[in-house]
């Protein structure tokens, strides 16, 4: 999460970056690094200097930062560090990409998780990848949003995440019917043995079902299961 206040680190400028445009064969992917923390930002410009036809032409410490980098240098790719995705980050990532269309935004996080990664796409992103991922997939990712394309991180479930921001509902085609029932009474704030009573199943059933859940929408925590609810509209706090 890009907000902290301590002393801008002066940008990075490639070898390159400076230079008077001239005409070339092949153009090289400029990328504006955003992350926090410096030794962050230089380990991920020393992935990208390996890569052909790439150049880091300047690196970001927060969020600020960031909005007047892109203004300068218009890179073609903002490569985003997310610490945590948040209600803040993701709303830095929105205003990013709604002052500046024209710059696809790649978001690198060690959340893989799909709720995150839906929340990043909807909020304007082009890319997700894990920190964990090899440096072979972080020049994928480079390469295939440069085209113009989406890249999700492999270790994610790509049909459903796509899926999903087609249509936020289609999801629930991942669960049976009864699996629906017991997701929308987690979200209502019923415990266990109520949701059980309820349903006039054992409370070793639901908790089967609750773990089946998290495992095909890829939540792991309930606070995930009632968001994702609400976020799809299947309960609605105001009934």
């Amino acid at each position: 999460m890009l907000m902290s206040r301590t002393k801008m680190p002066k940008p990075y400028l490639s070898p390159g970056a400076g230079r008077a445009k001239e005409a070339q064969a092949s153009k090289p992917i400029r990328v504006l690094v955003a992350a926090q923390h410096a030794l962050v930002r230089a380990g991920i410009r020393a992935l990208i200097e390996q890569i052909p036809e790439v150049e880091v032409v300047a690196e970001a410490g927060e969020s600020q930062q960031s909005f007047q980098l892109i203004k300068k240098y218009h890179p073609d790719i903002l490569l985003l560090d997310v610490i945590l995705p948040s209600v803040t980050a993701i709303g830095s990532l929105k205003e990013m990409v709604e002052k500046f269309p024209k710059v696809r935004v790649i978001v690198l996080t060690l959340q893989e998780n799909q709720d995150y990664a839906i929340q990043a796409f909807r909020a304007g992103a082009v890319g997700y990848i894990s920190k964990n991922a090899a440096s072979a997939e972080l020049e994928k990712a480079i390469k295939s949003v440069a085209r113009g394309e989406t890249y999700l991180g492999s270790e994610l479930s790509q049909m459903a995440v796509l899926r999903y921001l087609k249509d936020p509902r289609a999801i629930l085609s991942e669960l049976t019917g009864r699996q629906r029932e017991v997701l929308k009474l987690i979200a209502e704030g019923q415990a266990t043995k109520e949701i059980a009573q309820h349903l006039s199943i054992s409370v070793k059933t639901v908790e089967t079902h609750r773990a089946q859940i998290m495992e095909r929408l890829d939540i792991h925590d309930v606070v995930g299961l009632v968001r994702h609810a609400l976020r799809i509209g299947l309960v609605n706090l105001d009934e």
